[in-house]
């Protein structure tokens, strides 16, 4: 399908919760659920109201919220959970049934056959309320894939609003993700979904590949938290498909609002933002090295695939250190309003890297530098006196 057309159900509050630091009071699942809603997610899902008295409850109060975001329920594919479930008042149920060998084997004990029946009753029951329905299979990637179409036929012939492939294992590789989805396709009329676990960090890549063999949802968490080492990352799965087609991005989710929004999580759960974290860790948008931030001062194009200002953050380029050139250093002295010639500015840089050899430099050691070559007007040799003045007169270990 084309990848204009595609929605995040995003479950930082159903698969954020089996994160090993996440327990969200109801009050921060409200607030966590506004700022979903305010990002732009097309939908949210919620732990199992089957899970415990205050999932329900929870479920209950975020259905009645009023959000743009439709809210959806995570359940096991049972009538008595369906039923739990559509009493909340959610707009979507999820129902999941584990299909490979080792989940029938050593989980639930039951066959293809009795997967297949369940399924259709839970499905049938769903739609007959009103509600849209989705059926996953789980461990979808170990699971025999005749088992697999077998069950998705089923479903899809009554009608069932979306179909599930879940990598719950962090298995697949692009390329398997591609065949299975490519397959599915062309066998049921409803949408897909496709959930992917990071354990081996393939769950961006295997997400994009999904909407590129035709799937239609893709579920993700903030900061990617959940089960071990969690899914598909808002932030990532958004710079992914931002580089492929921003207009679009930019037009379906209020992008300034994703770096608040991980905030809040990474608060709520006790973690940091990753210092690499896409877009919005806090070497995202930094420059080092002389030569790229010579290109980035001219055309940021160069050397960034995603603008920050879409994203309510700025650039920032390191000057203070060895690899630092003297276009960086010119940009720097001109935002001090200090007027300097080229000999001067590159004299100036070949002095910094000169101290950035013997310490670790500060911007305010380099800004010190700058003005001092302006204001006192010393001699580069007299400069260098000084600080390597400086440098000796501080104490030693």
């Amino acid at each position: 399908m084309p990848l204009d057309q595609f929605s995040i159900i995003e479950s930082t509050l159903r698969e954020g919760e089996q994160f090993v630091g996440a327990h969200f009071t109801p009050e921060q699942k409200v607030e966590i659920a506004h700022a979903l809603d305010e990002f732009g997610v097309e939908y949210i899902e919620l732990t199992s109201p089957a899970a415990s008295p205050q999932c329900f409850a929870d479920c209950k109060r975020i259905a009645s919220l009023g959000l743009r975001a439709k809210v959806l329920t995570h359940t096991r594919c049972t009538l008595e959970d369906a039923k739990l479930a559509v009493d909340t008042g959610v707009q979507g149920i999820d129902v999941v049934f584990g299909t490979s060998s080792l989940l029938r084997q050593f989980s639930h004990g039951k066959s293809i056959a009795e997967i297949t029946d369940a399924a259709i009753e839970v499905v049938s029951y769903v739609k007959s309320q009103g509600v849209e329905v989705r059926f996953s299979s789980e461990d979808s990637f170990r699971s025999d894939k005749k088992d697999l179409f077998h069950i998705y036929s089923a479903v899809d012939q009554i009608g069932v609003t979306r179909v599930g492939l879940a990598d719950t294992v962090g298995v697949a590789t692009p390329v398997q993700v591609h065949q299975l989805v490519s397959v599915l396709r062309q066998l049921v009329y409803a949408d897909i979904e496709f959930h992917a676990h990071n354990d081996t960090g393939c769950a961006i890549a295997n997400s994009l590949t999904a909407l590129e063999a035709g799937a239609t949802h893709i579920d993700t968490s903030v900061l990617g938290i959940g089960e071990r080492n969690g899914i598909t990352p808002l932030g990532g799965f958004i710079a992914r498909m931002y580089t492929l087609n921003r207009d679009l991005v930019k037009a379906k989710y209020n992008l300034p609002k994703l770096r608040e929004l991980e905030q809040l999580v990474a608060d709520i759960t006790g973690v940091s933002v990753p210092f690499n974290n896409y877009i919005t860790g806090i070497t995202a948008f930094t420059h080092k090295a002389g030569i790229h931030a010579k290109a980035v001062l001219n055309k940021p194009e160069t050397y960034e695939i995603l603008d920050p200002v879409d994203f309510g953050l700025t650039r920032y380029i390191s000057i203070a250190h060895r690899l630092t050139g003297w276009n960086a250093i010119k940009a720097r002295a001109e935002q001090l309003g200090l007027t300097m010639t080229d000999e001067q500015l590159k004299a100036a840089t070949a002095h910094i890297k000169m101290l950035a050899d013997a310490k670790p430099l500060s911007l305010a050691d380099v800004d010190g530098v700058l003005r001092r070559w302006v204001e006192d007007g010393k001699t580069h040799s007299g400069e260098e006196a000084a600080d390597r003045a400086s440098l000796e007169e501080e104490p030693g270990d």
